[in-house]
């Protein structure tokens, strides 16, 4: 049987682990909060920009950009894997990174270049260890992604995509829908595709609008902001399904935590009772022992 000071040193061990992920957990509820209200608040932005844009069709506006343009034909595309920084959230980067991989060969077997661009230092050391090449690799998106940065981003894909360097871009991340559904997706940032020009309710309806200076010169504005959102959105979108992938991850590994306590501590006590029983043994026995010798 395992000695009681070996097992309580193995409580004192799972106790000190279990303050730390507990610690981890009660800081990602609090992140994710703080991520999830920004999500929300972009998701809702953006669905303005579409609800202005369905307007501007209502008023007889074209919507059309070098933006949206499709190339004759697809040979160079970017492929920006998006990842967290750091590990113990689950299965949030492994996810990413399979369906990353099953997009990387399907491209591969289809065009003549694929650039694949790596966010997140979990999703570098994926690949590395995986033996594939990350041509960009960027850690500087943290929980808190800044819209500087993503713009600069957005800024050098649409650059390169207007001088014809680039055909397609596609983001593999994390899609947030909300605290029960994430799930990894691949969506196309460029070309952007058509908008929903609805209203926000589904329906569509004639309005009269006066645009100043004119309908196309509000598209030249809006088209290159919304792509610019649609950018952002996916990065904090993955920064909200990263803080729940570890709350959750936490949660259970502190429950796992207190399981094992409990089995310890009985482990402990039965230990501990054997000891003294022994202990109690030894001194009769040698009582007796002494009693022998004094008769």
């Amino acid at each position: 049987m395992v000695k009681a000071r070996t097992l309580e040193r193995r409580r004192r061990s799972v106790r000190n682990i279990r303050k730390i992920t507990r610690t981890m957990e009660l800081i990602s509820t609090a992140r994710f909060k703080r991520a999830m209200d920004r999500a929300l608040a972009a998701s809702a932005y953006t669905r303005r920009l579409t609800t202005v844009l369905g307007h501007l069709v209502a008023a007889g506006a074209e919507i059309s950009h070098p933006l949206m343009q499709a190339h004759d034909g697809v040979n160079n595309v970017v492929l920006l894997v998006l990842t967290s920084n750091r590990g113990l959230c689950g299965g949030f980067n492994s996810s990413i990174l399979r369906l990353a991989m099953a997009r990387l060969r399907y491209w591969r077997d289809k065009v003549e270049s694929v650039r694949l661009e790596v966010s997140g230092k979990r999703g570098i050391s994926g690949l590395k260890f995986r033996g594939i090449e990350v041509h960009e690799k960027y850690t500087h998106f943290d929980a808190r992604p800044r819209f500087e940065d993503v713009n600069a981003l957005a800024e050098r894909y649409a650059r390169e995509f207007l001088a014809g360097q680039i055909d397609q871009v596609e983001v593999v991340y994390t899609k947030f829908e909300s605290a029960s559904r994430q799930f990894p997706v691949v969506e196309a940032l460029l070309p952007l595709s058509d908008f929903d020009i609805g209203d926000e309710n589904g329906a569509s309806h004639r309005v009269e609008y006066d645009f100043l200076p004119s309908p196309e010169s509000v598209v030249e504005e809006i088209v290159p902001t919304a792509y610019k959102m649609q950018l952002f959105k996916c990065f904090l979108d993955s920064a909200a399904a990263e803080q729940i992938a570890r709350m959750v991850a936490m949660k259970t590994a502190t429950e796992n935590a207190d399981t094992m306590l409990a089995n310890l501590s009985v482990a402990y006590n039965r230990a501990r009772q054997t000891q003294i029983t022994s202990e109690i043994l030894e001194v009769v026995s040698g009582a007796e022992a002494l009693e022998k010798q004094s008769g």
